[in-house]
């Protein structure tokens, strides 16, 4: 297949023009295969009816390679003005103005953001309808080096104050080095509140675990230890979207797990690539995530009692 061909492909109701679909994006090499445009869309097409309800209603951001991996990178937020009509959009606020962004409705668009050779859909945690106000929650784990059983160690500790905290989470592989827990609101919440709370949630998890967890932004403060990275949690920033290609060698993919299939130790950040999360996206990971997302006002007050109750002096009992 030559690089200038162009070909047309069915998406849902429409059909979207691949224009140089043997364009290779992931170079092979090093024991990674190749993958091309084509093999991308294809990818894209087969997740839709999985990534799609994870996209829906979300102001995007999309990591662009037009020459592929090898190539510059271009983070996109405003939308050009040669975008298929057809395409959704959302106008949100920005400091001094407005931006413009993709928001991806529908299979034809998904196809038609890996013909512009995006690999990574990075999305709002908030909808385009309240922008100010995140249904998400994410709370990104992010190891010192490529030690991922502090990362599954850490998830599991996470997992556990939120339970004792009332809320639900459910994880997912970056397809970087880490993993996100993904804490499903109901959307009530200002920015500012959802934020503070997830600060608050880090430094009493790296509190509990300080030789093993911080929350130091700067990275000569961190050492060896896991990075607590709450930062995600605030208006305009973005996170991987679950299902996304991540741009590296191989063409890893975030993916939701189940937390039996994150305690397998076979299992790493990187285990699923566009050959295979489609199959794993069948499973239904997340199946058992609630659909209605919890408010934060109960987790608040336990979340504050559990820091007094860290910082409360023992009593010393006994007799003079």
């Amino acid at each position: 297949m030559t690089g200038g061909e162009r070909r047309p492909v069915r998406a849902g109701r429409r059909t979207v023009e691949l224009h140089r679909p043997g364009k290779v994006l992931f170079p092979g090499g090093e024991g990674a295969p190749e993958y091309t445009k084509a093999d991308l869309v294809e990818y894209y097409r087969s997740v839709a009816p999985f990534l799609l309800p994870q996209l829906r209603g979300r102001p995007l951001m999309l990591e662009r390679y037009p020459d592929g991996l090898d190539g510059p990178r271009f983070m996109q937020k405003n939308t050009p003005d040669h975008y298929p009509e057809w395409i959704e959009r959302a106008e949100v606020a920005k400091e001094g103005g407005t931006v413009t962004h993709v928001v991806c409705a529908d299979t034809a668009t998904l196809v038609y953001l890996a013909d512009q050779a995006c690999l990574t859909l990075h999305r709002w945690l908030s909808r385009a309808t309240a922008p100010d106000r995140p249904d998400r929650l994410v709370l990104d784990l992010d190891p010192a080096g490529e030690d991922f059983a502090a990362v599954r160690e850490t998830a599991g500790w996470a997992r556990d104050l939120l339970d004792r905290l009332g809320l639900p989470s459910a994880p997912m592989t970056t397809g970087s080095r880490g993993v996100h827990l993904v804490v499903p609101l109901n959307g009530r919440h200002h920015f500012d509140e959802v934020r503070a709370f997830a600060r608050d949630l880090a430094e009493l998890l790296a509190a509990e675990h300080p030789d093993r967890l911080t929350t130091a932004v700067r990275k000569e403060q961190r050492g060896d230890r896991l990075f607590l990275d709450m930062g995600r949690n605030a208006y305009a920033q973005t996170a991987v979207a679950p299902y996304t290609v991540r741009a590296r060698p191989g063409a890893p993919v975030a993916v939701p797990l189940t937390w039996d299939q994150l305690a397998d130790p076979a299992v790493d950040a990187r285990r699923w690539t566009i050959a295979d999360a489609a199959d794993q996206a069948r499973t239904g990971p997340w199946a058992e995530v609630p659909g209605r997302g919890r408010a934060l006002g109960p987790a608040r007050r336990r979340l504050d009692e559990l820091r007094k109750e860290a910082v409360r002096p023992r009593s010393v009992s006994g007799r003079m």
